[in-house]
């Protein structure tokens, strides 16, 4: 699989250019807030063939820039089926940040995502992981040693659950969830640097609760009679 990450937009939100190396299909995870995505990718000779556009959740800095992709680059677009509402309230979501002029119009779903769906890029195949929190119906594509968290994990850090939709204990239970995939994984995050579940689970210090769960499950198994 190549990787390719472009932070775009004011809120320097990463998208990923992924491409299967054996057919040339390609498929972009996230889209930023304007036409900056755009733009990168027309500059390119030649332009990617997109096979997919890949949304791991509606806010504006990762899917305001659906609508203008879409009419560059038509190609089916996927999000988490639990996400709809969020993805609804693009066209105001400017207003939450004080910033009206980022207000977007919501674009088009064609595939509504469930836990387990996957995802073909040429012949790469990535599954879709369902971890709300951050927003409803966040999801993450994995496979292929790698796997694209939006904002649910960062380098050192989790996502924020305090804007409309959000909520921390379900985001406890996701992070839980995320990190019972292989530790090898290489983390591809919606900010920031990429990290590893393993570095993530070792040293960050928002998943002491993951820790401390299997800890515990780790004593019990050692001292079951």
């Amino acid at each position: 699989m190549q990787i390719e990450t472009l932070a775009v937009g004011q809120f320097q939100a990463n998208c990923f250019l992924i491409t299967c190396p054996t057919t040339g299909a390609s498929a972009v995870v996230d889209v930023g807030e304007d036409g900056s995505l755009v733009r990168k990718l027309q500059a390119r000779t030649p332009s990617p063939t997109l096979a997919a556009i890949l949304l791991t959740h509606a806010h504006i800095d990762h899917a305001g820039g659906l609508l203008e992709l879409q009419r560059a680059f038509d190609a089916p677009t996927w999000i988490g089926a639990l996400e709809r509402p969020m993805f609804e309230t693009l066209p105001q979501q400017g207003n939450w940040f004080g910033m009206p002029a980022l207000n977007r119009p919501c674009g088009r779903i064609d595939r509504w995502a469930v836990d387990g769906d996957k995802v073909q890029v040429g012949e790469l195949e990535l599954t879709v992981l369902s971890v709300p929190g951050h927003s409803p119906g966040q999801i993450c594509f994995y496979g292929h040693g790698h796997v694209f968290v939006g904002d649910t994990l960062f380098a050192g850090s989790i996502g924020r659950t305090d804007l409309p939709l959000g909520d921390s204990a379900t985001m406890n239970a996701s992070l839980s969830k995320l990190l019972e995939l292989p530790g090898e994984l290489v983390v591809h995050c919606g900010h920031g640097p990429d990290t590893s579940l393993q570095n993530e689970l070792e040293a960050n210090p928002y998943l002491a609760h993951v820790r401390r769960a299997r800890g515990m499950a780790e004593s019990q198994r050692r001292f079951r009679w």
